[in-house]
């Protein structure tokens, strides 16, 4: 609105300094064509008092003189109607009509009959009259112009203050509902500022009250470990004892009972020991971060796992894996828990086989929800056996503690070892999915930063 106000101002501005120069303009020309037809009679009168009283004082200035002076005027004139071609056609109308008056004033300063003089006097009169009629209709010209000048400034000053006053108001209303949306635009980020502070605080109690907790459980689940070991050797060593003492005179079903109790208390010391790796597992600190080779990782697991993979006659290929930031133990013991669960799931029908594959891709290409890891680079890790799978619609279940597929007299196990995996890759700001299919094998994958960018503090 203020725009238009400026832009309307502007015109009527122009207009007004427009009509102004016009004005001047004809006021200019029609002062050059007063003094060109005073001079031009006053030239006549002083002729005709020379003619009547043969005073040579009325020749003074002479004629030449005065045709000069006239002239002069005639060329500023033309000089200043060189813009408008129909004055300048008038001009040169005039400019005839001078020349026969020049003539006249020339053979006026000689001695004439009196019949002649008379003749001369009316011949004066009418080429007189004829150049009053040029120079009234030069200065007709011009008042048209100006008229046409102010008519348009007319227009633009009718339409000038209503426009200004509307635009002055609209841009006042602007202006109020502008100043009251922002105070309260104001207000309300003071109050989302107020609020998301208390928010980050509690925030950061409830971070420090969950760290204090986690460090809590895990020296419980340390110390309660330690504490349960105890009892479990000494329940252990009883039963040993009692089978070498007493095995001879203790009856079979006695025997049988000691033998489940001895594999009880075995069941519970590997529950309790990966019980201690759970508590431990993804446990990294910036000092453990640092470049790892897991193309070295794998072979070392897989020169530990040789023996179970010969007896499964298992085929395994792998790619060269990039180097990854991160801790070296946690990685050596994701892999080897991927690795012994899909030993473990092999299908008797078939000869293992696990193929070990990955690409680098960004986090857009990943579709990972946080737009600021789009640009993030990601290593994807493809582990791909064809043992007996599972339902896809357990493939959240199997990352969750003690969570068991099959029963423990098929296949050993606590049912911590996925847990741990999906702790250690948490730890490490990466992702881990299951895909599988019953009897057809299972695919594990695991998506893990190239880089630990640092934990941001505030």
């Amino acid at each position: 609105m203020i725009v238009t106000a400026s832009v309307f101002s502007y015109l009527v501005a122009k207009n007004l300094l427009d009509n102004a120069g016009r004005l001047n303009h004809a006021i200019e020309v029609s002062k050059r064509l007063e003094v060109i037809t005073r001079q031009l009679k006053e030239a006549e009168s002083a002729i005709r008092g020379f003619n009547l009283t043969k005073d040579s004082a009325f020749l003074n200035p002479s004629v030449l003189e005065r045709i000069s002076r006239i002239n002069k005027e005639y060329q500023l004139l033309r000089k200043i109607t060189i813009d408008n071609p129909v004055q300048q056609r008038h001009l040169d109308t005039l400019q005839q009509l001078l020349k026969i008056k020049y003539a006249q004033f020339e053979s006026g300063g000689q001695a004439q009959s009196q019949q002649k003089k008379e003749s001369s006097v009316k011949e004066g009169e009418k080429f007189m009259d004829r150049i009053d009629n040029k120079v009234r209709d030069m200065i007709r010209i011009e008042e048209t112009l100006v008229a046409e000048k102010s008519e348009l400034f007319h227009f633009y000053a009718v339409l000038w203050v209503p426009v200004i006053f509307i635009s002055s108001l609209v841009a006042i209303l602007i202006g109020i509902y502008s100043y009251i949306t922002l105070t309260r635009e104001f207000k309300l980020q003071l109050h989302i500022e107020s609020r998301m502070k208390s928010y980050q605080r509690e925030l950061q109690q409830n971070i420090s009250l969950l760290n204090k907790t986690n460090q809590e459980l895990e020296q419980f689940a340390y110390v309660a470990s330690h504490d349960l070991q105890e009892p479990l050797r000494k329940i252990s060593t009883f039963s040993d004892r009692l089978q070498m003492k007493y095995k001879a005179d203790l009856p079979e079903d006695a025997n049988q009972l000691i033998e489940r109790m001895v594999s009880a208390v075995a069941r519970m010391r590997v529950l309790i020991n990966d019980l201690l790796v759970f508590s431990r597992a993804g446990r990294i600190t910036p000092e453990s971060i640092k470049p790892v080779d897991l193309t070295t990782v794998l072979e070392e697991i897989l020169a530990d796992l040789e023996l179970p993979l010969e007896e499964k006659n298992a085929l395994v290929t792998f790619d060269n894996l990039p180097i990854v930031e991160g801790s070296e133990t946690s990685f050596h013991q994701l892999f080897q828990n991927l690795l012994a669960n899909s030993i473990k799931f092999a299908s008797p029908d078939r000869r293992l086989e696990i193929n070990i594959h990955y690409r680098i891709m960004t986090g857009r290409e990943l579709e990972i929800e946080k737009e600021s890891r789009w640009d993030e680079r990601f290593c994807r890790i493809s582990i791909d056996d064809n043992g007996i799978g599972f339902d896809q619609a357990y493939a959240e279940r199997i990352f969750l503690i003690f969570q068991r597929l099959h029963g423990i007299s098929e296949y050993t196990g606590t049912g911590i070892g996925l847990a741990i995996c999906k702790k250690i890759v948490d730890s490490h700001k990466g992702f881990i999915h299951a895909y599988g299919s019953p009897d057809r094998g299972a695919t594990f994958v695991i998506i893990l930063p190239l880089k630990q960018l640092p934990v941001e503090t505030t």
